[in-house]
């Protein structure tokens, strides 16, 4: 007897026309690892230099990362319950859609096209590539000119990958992301174990200049935000999980909690290795500039195993960072084949390819705009830009909790939010603090956040007008 799958049945569209589904292929493990995958990035590899910085205290640092942790458990809590009732491919768009309506579904699908996963794959392309090649000590015109060519060509690998083989897609990840957690678990336990004679690094609660600002402490949680940016990963492939009512809250659950784990055990090495004082003596070397103290991992590991060990770990770091590139352009397309499907995008972006069942065209449309990012700003500029847009966002996802269970109490909930209504009320609450902190902290990057979120809502206007002009037309026989 054949196994159960949806590969033969078909959704209708806002158009009326029948569209294939993608087949639910995929299990628990591999839903984990695109959890584990898409938090496990850029974000813990450079946002904690910028931290320590902003906070001037290590044992800060840690309970931002805490409350950064705890607040994404929230999140993660409410958003099983959400992906259990509604499991189907397309995450926040979804959601949105049905809570709130068609304009704030397809302005979640648009910052996730633009801010959310464009913006993250070329930072993570741009950043693998120069991990890559800091072993060949290429500098200058060479450098400026091989860290786009080795990102363009990463971008265009993993496309490639994804959009021909969804066994490939799931083996990639699998693999890379086996690689990752090797290379970063690795780093925290010979860390903490060659660290511990400098636990006292940890012990300044009090530091000596006075108590950190609660502004610059609230707004520093946008950076560590973004690092854990990636729990609701699995829900945009919700229809290509097997029993996803079932797996996917265990998957959300297991990936948020573990990450948040493996992220406080790498920040206290970061910590053990590197005072305050350490951090902003580099940043002063360096003229001032913040992006010194980027490559905070690299960092750390010359303090603590030698310079000698600075090359090993930008090729691992590197590969960890491909991990995070292949989730991005593994569930980015997932968002504009549901957009397309619902009428909101191209409907060329819907079609699946013949065999392999894939979204490749949705994929060249993510790669394409990818491919053009990593000229807008720094890796820090990036990672506010990405972290505003997809704070705003993520809160007015999880409120549509609230809203669900008002006007869809039928909706079968197989997984219910443990403490609610209270657990969504944290997460929002932080999360809207520290976005408010960031547009007081950053107001330039906050508010070009802002402007690309609104700048959705003519292109949204214009699509259903081009729409409803298409029916309106007649057809070249009359009717």
């Amino acid at each position: 007897m054949m196994p159960e799958s949806n590969v033969d049945e078909s959704a209708r569209s806002a158009d009326g026309n029948a569209r294939p589904l993608m087949p639910a292929e995929f299990g628990l493990p591999m839903a984990t690892f695109v959890i584990v995958a898409s938090m496990v990035g850029s974000g813990v590899l450079t946002t904690s230099g910028f931290t320590i910085n902003e906070v001037g205290s290590n044992a800060w640092m840690l309970l931002l990362w805490t409350i950064g942790g705890l607040t994404a458990i929230c999140g993660a809590l409410t958003l099983a319950e959400l992906s259990a009732a509604l499991p189907k491919t397309g995450g926040d768009y979804v959601y949105l859609h049905e809570a709130y309506g068609p304009l704030p579904a397809f302005l979640s699908g648009w910052v996730s096209f633009l801010i959310g996963f464009a913006a993250p794959a070329a930072a993570t392309a741009s950043g693998s590539a120069s991990y890559l090649l800091a072993p060949w000590r290429s500098t200058g015109a060479s450098r400026s000119i091989l860290e786009p060519i080795l990102a363009t060509a990463l971008l265009l690998f993993f496309a490639v990958i994804h959009g021909m083989s969804r066994r490939q897609s799931s083996n990639v990840q699998g693999w890379i992301t086996a690689i990752k957690l090797l290379v970063l678990g690795g780093f925290a336990i010979v860390g903490l174990l060659v660290g511990w004679p400098h636990l006292e690094n940890l012990a300044d609660l009090h530091p000596a200049e006075g108590p950190p600002d609660p502004f610059k402490m609230l707004s520093s949680l946008v950076y560590i935000s973004y690092a854990y940016v990636g729990w609701n990963a699995a829900s945009y492939l919700a229809g290509e999980i097997r029993d996803s009512q079932r797996l996917l809250p265990r998957a959300i659950l297991i990936g948020t909690g573990g990450v948040m784990v493996l992220y406080l055990a790498v920040n206290v090495v970061y910590a053990m290795a590197l005072t305050p004082a350490d951090i902003r003596a580099i940043i002063a070397d360096a003229g001032g500039n913040p992006g010194a103290v980027t490559a905070i991992a690299e960092l750390a590991a010359n303090r603590l195993f030698g310079k000698g060990w600075s090359e090993v770990l930008s090729i691992a770091a590197g590969l960890m960072l491909l991990s995070s590139l292949s989730a991005y352009l593994l569930i980015g397309p997932r968002v504009i084949y549901a957009m397309a499907t619902a009428g909101q995008f191209p409907a060329i972006a819907a079609r699946l390819t013949t065999r392999a069942r894939t979204p490749a065209v949705a994929t060249a449309f993510q790669v394409a705009v990818a491919l053009v990012l990593p000229w807008i700003g720094s890796v820090q500029e990036i990672i506010l830009y990405a972290g505003v847009g997809l704070s705003i966002f993520s809160m007015l996802s999880m409120s549509s909790i609230y809203v669900l269970r008002r006007t869809r109490p039928d909706l079968p909930r197989p997984f219910r939010t443990p403490g609610y209504p209270v657990t969504p009320a944290i997460f929002l609450i932080l999360t809207g603090m520290m976005t408010l902190a960031a547009f007081g902290q950053h107001p330039r990057v906050s508010i070009y956040s802002l402007l690309s979120i609104l700048a959705g809502v003519p292109i949204y206007y214009a699509w259903q007008w081009s729409g409803n002009r298409r029916r309106l037309t007649p057809d070249p026989d009359g009717t």
